[in-house]
């Protein structure tokens, strides 16, 4: 999964939303790199070109893997053949996010049909999550702020394992959708979602439930399995590299700290993870600038970078780095791994002493 939310959802009262000295951090500005007015001008124009040269490429290869896979159906050459499409389709997961700020097109229509596109095909309905989102980029790693903790603290292994397989966060989102289809609405969610918003949430879980059902008939019908592996189950047999590549964002990062230099990773990636990760592998500089494009997120890169900690060489560092911390966070949660920023930039107070310079 991209993210793993709480199973409320919400901002519900919790213990540690009363400590004094995480509120006062909470009240604080975060981190902003320099940079000419002028040139984030540039790197924020919205490109319809830019958006279908990724995305019209993404679902011919979707089309075109599907139909292979379908072809090779009943022997063992569907195996590969349902990877390779499921992969791609799981591939919607970074689509659906970047299409959540409404960025990747000029064209606001396109933004929003590929966004309810790529919403369905993450299980992650498209109004509810539009606003949740919000928060992880409000709250970025404040614990019981930010519904979007991938690991939590201390960091129990099991769930990262079984979310290469989507067990836990699709599962929940499934249940959520059924629930919503009902309209049953918690309070966790009306905390945050616009009551404008819930009757078009419900009436979305519902058009998502009547197509999972009419593609079930249609296995029936059929006496096939086949239509079902096309529709939310490569979610399950599909996700395992964008959990690959999800868990670097911010995992045994920092908490609790308003510069996201401290709590956000970027890790330079092969081409071909690029395109279907939408380049969300620069991570940092998309929580620095959210409203910059994905296309304009390697520019943005080159502009700041003299400011940010260094870019990860490769998944392999970010791995070597990563597991160890995360193994110890299992019985120290308090363990992060120290990002060092350039000194000539560390703000002043916190985040200073927490950088570890």
């Amino acid at each position: 999964m991209y993210s793993t939310p709480d199973a409320s959802g919400g901002d519900a009262a919790k213990p540690g939303l009363t400590d004094p000295k995480l509120d006062e951090r909470i009240g604080q500005q975060w981190y902003q790199p320099r940079i000419p007015r002028a040139v984030l001008k540039e790197l924020m124009k919205r490109s319809d070109a830019e958006g279908l040269r990724n995305f019209v490429p993404w679902l011919l290869l979707l089309v075109a893997s599907g139909l292979v896979a379908a072809f090779c159906w009943g022997t063992w050459w569907a195996v590969p053949a349902f990877l390779v499409y499921g992969t791609i389709y799981s591939s919607s997961d970074a689509r659906w996010h970047e299409l959540t700020h409404g960025t990747p097109f000029k064209t606001r229509w396109l933004n929003d049909a590929f966004y309810h596109l790529s919403s369905f095909m993450t299980i992650r309905e498209g109004y509810w999550w539009r606003w949740s989102h919000a928060r992880h980029h409000t709250h970025t790693y404040f614990q019981e702020r930010d519904p979007e903790i991938q690991v939590a603290r201390p960091t129990q292994v099991l769930p990262i394992i079984v979310d290469f397989f989507g067990l836990l966060g699709s599962s929940l989102e499934i249940r959520k959708v059924v629930r919503h289809a009902f309209g049953r609405v918690d309070a966790a969610t009306d905390a945050f979602l616009p009551a404008t918003e819930k009757p078009k949430m419900i009436w979305s879980c519902r058009i998502y439930l009547l197509v999972v059902v009419g593609t079930i008939g249609l296995a029936i019908a059929l006496h096939s399995f086949l239509p079902l592996m096309f529709v939310w189950t490569p979610r399950f047999y599909g996700g395992w590299l964008h959990q690959l590549l999800g868990l670097t964002q911010h995992a045994g990062l920092a908490v609790n700290v308003k510069d996201h230099r401290l709590n956000t990773r970027t890790v330079y990636i092969n081409p071909v993870f690029r395109f279907l990760y939408l380049n969300m592998n620069y991570h940092l500089e998309h929580h620095l600038l959210p409203m910059v494009p994905f296309h304009a997120l390697p520019r943005l890169h080159e502009v700041i970078k003299d400011q940010l900690p260094p870019a990860y060489p490769s998944l392999y560092a970010v791995y070597r780095e990563m597991v160890p911390a995360l193994w110890k966070q299992r019985s120290d949660p308090a363990h992060v791994i120290e990002r060092k920023v350039p000194v000539e930039n560390v703000p002043h107070g916190t985040f200073a002493a927490q950088s570890g310079i």
